[in-house]
């Protein structure tokens, strides 16, 4: 996901400037919402993640 977030991020910028003001401007609203969507996935997972380890930890002193 952030990668293609990456890749719209560089079709904005090579569309700007080229002048292709309306792609430019689709394509960096795309890439914006790929990029917050990572960002919000990743936090999630990390916190998972913490609770897991957790979790693990009071299966195993059980």
């Amino acid at each position: 996901m952030l990668k293609y977030a990456i890749i719209f991020a560089l079709i904005a910028l090579v569309a700007g400037a080229l002048g292709f003001s309306g792609l430019a401007a689709a394509s960096a609203v795309i890439a914006k919402m790929l990029f917050g969507l990572f960002l919000m996935l990743a936090v999630v997972f990390c916190v998972l993640a913490a609770l897991g380890v957790g979790a693990v930890k009071k299966i195993i002193d059980d």
